[in-house]
């Protein structure tokens, strides 16, 4: 009989758990804005794409979101369902 006491848990799941779908919406870092009216116009362009880029990311964050919350929102239906079946079953 082989042991498994040394095979790291994240392999473990790794091969336990194959195909199961990772579900996570990470939001955007926020721009950072110099306090120097100096640095800004230095970095101007930098900046403003920056900025540009976190409204078009934290969009994207929203969508996320949002597709989140319906996929949970039907998983939790499915799994009150089966929850139901079981309780049939047992009792």
């Amino acid at each position: 009989m082989t042991c498994a006491c040394n095979i790291p848990l994240t392999l473990l799941f790794t091969v336990l758990i194959p195909g199961v779908p990772v579900y996570a919406c990470t939001p955007p870092e926020r721009p950072f804005l110099p306090t120097s009216r100096e640095d800004m116009r230095t970095y101007a362009d930098l900046i403003r794409g920056d900025f540009e880029a976190y409204i078009a990311d934290v969009q994207d964050y929203f969508r996320c979101l949002d597709e989140e919350r319906t996929r949970v929102f039907v998983e939790a239906k499915e799994v009150s369902e089966e929850y139901g079946r079981f309780v049939e079953a047992v009792e």
